[in-house]
């Protein structure tokens, strides 16, 4: 793949955009490297999103934002060069200690060739989020950098006030979600990332509430895609769930070889061939 153009990069972000109409739900598989891309595309999903998890781990570092900025950045940039569909980038918090750092991160993911980032308002500290006011900066900064660049990202702002377990209710969760997600959505945001929210009637209710489309975030247990559809979910990314079914594939692959000497389980899987036309073909 070559790298794309400004004028390709605003096209695919105008049509990535599109994609968040709520026309129907956007079905986002979340990739780790230019393999795990190509077979996103492949298989016919018409954007890629990166997680933060895979990347990470990928890189040989934690998640939360352990990872160096530039390292991040660099392997965004192989998926995004790998396939010709738009990529979204999971940045965590911004990779960035106030908003002008965080607007370089976007700058930067923007050069690598995404048109869409994730920006989540948590501080990795344990139940930390970040005051409201500071989180809605940040983003704010985002889109003022994706405004000078001449591209028009999808901001996903993640509120993650059910991963934290803010709040002594449920009332008191879904009102301060909804008081966050409306500042964000005020300072430049396009879609609302309540990550760990999976029942049905609460995202329903959310919906309502904020009238933009929101992402869900995809595991065992949540409503099936029809449903979210009928509640009015515009978009569900799989986050590290593919990630950790590959790894774990891996660990079982390489655990059984280890206890048992036969390798009768390395004949499952993508082969050789397979693989390499995945760079090949065309």
């Amino acid at each position: 793949m070559t790298q794309v153009t400004d004028a390709q990069q605003t096209r695919k972000a105008d049509a990535f955009r599109k994609m968040h109409d709520r026309s129907g739900v956007l079905l986002l598989p979340n990739a780790w490297d230019a393999v795990g891309a190509r077979l996103a595309e492949r298989a016919g999903f018409g954007a890629v999103a990166t997680t933060s998890g895979g990347v990470a781990w990928t890189l040989g570092y934690a998640d939360g934002e352990a990872a160096p900025r530039d390292e991040v950045i660099a392997l965004t940039a192989r998926i995004a060069r790998a396939v010709s569909c738009p990529v979204t980038a999971d940045l965590e918090a911004g990779y960035g200690a106030n908003a002008a750092e965080v607007a370089e991160t976007i700058r930067m993911a923007i050069e690598a060739g995404v048109v869409g980032v994730n920006l989540e308002d948590s501080t990795h500290a344990p139940h930390g989020l970040r005051p409201v006011a500071e989180a809605a900066g940040r983003i704010g900064a985002a889109r003022e950098a994706a405004m000078s660049a001449g591209v028009p990202i999808v901001i996903n702002a993640r509120v993650d006030t059910y991963a934290t377990g803010y709040g002594a209710s449920d009332a008191e969760r879904f009102d301060e979600t909804v008081r966050r997600a409306k500042a964000y959505l005020a300072a430049g945001a396009d879609c609302v990332f309540p990550i760990g929210l999976g029942d049905g009637r609460t995202l329903g209710a959310l919906v309502k509430a904020l009238d933009c489309p929101v992402n869900v975030a995809a595991r065992p247990g949540i409503p099936p895609m029809s449903e979210l559809a009928k509640l009015g979910v515009a978009r569900v990314s799989t986050a590290t769930r593919l990630a950790s079914v590959a790894f774990g594939a891996m660990n079982d692959a390489m655990r059984a070889i280890r206890e048992t000497g036969s390798f009768d389980c390395l004949g499952h899987g993508l082969d050789r061939g397979d693989l390499q036309g995945l760079f090949t073909a065309g």
